[in-house]
């Protein structure tokens, strides 16, 4: 199996759960990590909207080309510092790349430069608190590098749920809904883990963390 072939669950859904908090009235959207455009493509089906991407890989890029309004590829920081212009967008999505950005907080900030106020961010990343990271860590005894997923051997930075809150506040928004994403198929355990989740130890529930703040 190609790299490609091992990362397509991962790097290449259309994230209905992403979708999901994109507002409905949104009409400008400014996807950071497009990969092949599906989220956009995903966006555009739902509602009227202008949706602009940027991904570092030249593959994923050329079909995003096919499916959402604009893509261009470079890296992430070097688009929305020098190549956006006067665009302005009333969402921004990150998701799932974060992680892979030498300097996130300030791709995140210099983004939001071009987000309206009352505009959406929508930053979804991996959970490194999550308590089946330590349990695997223990067992283990090193850290795994994977193709994907939490372990992903491409990630530079790793983000606990303050973390996350952090990212979006230090962009200029106001954290408004946190969705906790259980990586989980015991049908016990995760009612049990969305309890946890209104209490102190929530950093530990998920695997995954979507956050949406508002521009104030």
């Amino acid at each position: 199996m190609n790299l490609r072939a091992s990362r397509t669950a991962g790097y290449e859904s259309p994230r209905s759960d992403v979708v999901a908090l994109v507002p409905a009235t949104a009409t400008r959207i400014l996807d950071i990590g497009c990969s092949t455009g599906a989220l956009g493509a995903s966006i555009k089906a739902r509602q009227p909207a202008r949706v602009v991407g940027v991904d570092v890989v030249p593959e994923y890029v050329l079909e995003a080309r096919e499916q959402i309004d604009r893509a261009e590829c470079m890296d992430a920081q070097t688009f929305v510092e020098q190549h956006l212009g006067d665009e302005r967008f009333d969402c921004i999505v990150c998701a799932d790349v974060l992680e892979h950005l030498i300097d996130p907080w300030t791709v995140l900030q210099s983004a939001a430069e071009h987000l309206e106020r009352g505009g959406a961010i929508v930053v979804s990343v991996p959970n490194v608190l999550w308590f089946q990271n330590a349990l695997r860590l223990l067992r283990e005894r090193r850290w795994p590098r994977e193709d994907q997923n939490i372990f992903d051997r491409t990630h530079l930075r790793w983000f606990s749920l303050s973390d996350a809150h952090e990212l979006v506040t230090s962009a200029g928004a106001v954290v408004v809904h946190t969705d906790y994403r259980f990586w989980d198929s015991r049908p016990w355990l995760v009612p049990v883990l969305r309890l946890l989740t209104r209490t102190r130890f929530a950093t530990f529930t998920a695997a995954q963390h979507i956050v949406v703040g508002r521009k104030t």
